[in-house]
């Protein structure tokens, strides 16, 4: 939840791609991010592994028009529609997209290498067979946004009732600290998103990072494991919540652009 997952850099720049807002070049480049190269695999009509430009492009003659993110965790198939081979690939990558207008997937595949403090990392997507299907749990913005608000308040206040310091200033210093990484080179979301997406995905970032403090907190040994099973319980709402919204703004583009088309 700290950090952008790939499937969400994939699907927000595929998106502003296929919307006329950015260049290919420009799109893969900024979906690669930090990563060494990107390749897509399994795509039709290609026997072997291609690269970003090539296969955005092919999937957009494919008939794709959106591309929706897919954050799912275990009970809970978030942005999935099926088939159950799909979803199991999603679910152990924990993270997947999802094609608008033609039935394929893509779920990433990460390679690291390199020696300690130099390590890098490739990615190849796997492209397969979706459902055509509504996918899973996933609010509206307005929704999301509403339900963030109630969600940070309920975080907040299980953090000062298990007595867990990321409820106070270490949590703003290092909601701060995250905060100015992440914006640091780089650009919410991408072109043509609209403004209360980005303020969705700023503040279902917010919420991920004080469920990361504390269960930071609690691996440190201070708390028992039954304070810490607690803690989990007591967090795990919270989470789903900040998951839910989070795919609500990436998805946002092609919902709204799926409203106006009816």
């Amino acid at each position: 939840m700290l950090s952008e997952p790939r499937s969400g850099r994939l699907a927000a720049w595929g998106n502003a791609l296929l919307a006329g807002h950015v260049s290919p070049d420009d799109a893969a480049l900024a979906i690669v991010g930090g990563d060494t190269v990107h390749r897509v695999e399994g795509l039709p009509g290609e026997s072997a592994q291609v690269g970003l430009t090539l296969a955005l492009g092919r999937l957009r003659a494919l008939g794709v028009t959106g591309l929706r993110l897919a954050l799912p965790a275990p009970g809970h198939p978030l942005g999935l529609s099926g088939p159950p081979e799909f979803n199991a690939r999603a679910l152990e990558a924990e993270e997947a997209v999802v094609c608008f207008g033609a039935a394929f997937g893509l779920v990433p595949q990460v390679y690291e290498a390199g020696p300690a403090g130099d390590v890098h990392a490739e990615v190849v997507w796997q492209v397969l067979p979706v459902r055509e299907a509504p996918p899973a749990d996933v609010p509206s913005l307005g929704e999301a946004e509403r339900e963030l608000a109630e969600a940070l308040r309920d975080a907040t206040e299980v953090l000062s009732k298990l007595d867990v310091a990321g409820s106070g200033p270490v949590a703003e210093a290092a909601i701060d600290a995250y905060r100015a990484r992440a914006e640091r080179g780089r650009e919410v979301l991408a072109p043509g998103y609209p403004p209360r997406a980005v303020r969705v995905l700023e503040l279902a970032q917010r919420v991920g990072l004080l469920v990361s403090l504390a269960h930071d907190r609690g691996h440190g040994g201070a708390v028992s494991s039954s304070e810490m099973a607690a803690r989990s319980q007591a967090l795990r709402p919270v989470e789903r919540t900040a998951r839910r919204a989070q795919v609500a703004a990436y998805n946002s583009l092609v919902e709204e652009r799926e409203r106006g088309a009816r």
